[in-house]
């Protein structure tokens, strides 16, 4: 039976709301599944993910494939980078706790970058409610003497 991890589509007409979740690759897509990972809102600046870090590595532990857009999600909140450190520790290149040094030294510097991208975004966005008076330019009339024919 393959088993995929992919989006679940919610949400009204032209507001979509999606959940992650495990799910047979033969049931429809916003059928039956097995088990529902998170959550991704496409719509908030910048998108809004919830996600269970420790059942998503499992459920890539145990051979789920990921869809395309559910493959970047997990990239993006690390699963991915954790799933490569534990292969390095079962490999014997370096023990459990590096790995996860490592991979909370990657978490934090992730966090503080999409901080600044939000407040970068927010700022940007005051900016263009700032109240700014229209003023017209008064176009200079040609003299009077010289017509033009």
């Amino acid at each position: 039976m393959a088993v995929k991890m992919r989006l679940q589509r919610h949400g009204s007409k032209k507001r979509p709301f999606y959940f992650i979740v495990v799910a047979d690759a033969r049931a429809p897509r916003d059928g039956k599944f097995i088990q529902k990972l998170g959550t991704y809102n496409p719509l908030t600046v910048p998108a809004t993910i919830q996600l269970d870090r420790q059942k998503a590595l499992d459920w890539l532990h145990k051979g789920a494939q990921p869809t395309d857009t559910v493959r970047r999600i997990l990239s993006f909140k690390g699963v991915l980078y954790l799933k490569h450190l534990l292969r390095g520790v079962s490999l014997g290149l370096f023990d459990d706790a590096t790995a996860m040094i490592k991979f909370q030294a990657w978490h934090d510097e992730h966090e503080a970058q999409l901080k600044r991208r939000s407040d970068s975004h927010k700022q940007q966005k005051r900016q263009r409610q700032e109240y700014k008076p229209v003023v017209k330019k008064v176009e200079e009339q040609p003299a009077e003497g010289g017509s033009e024919v």
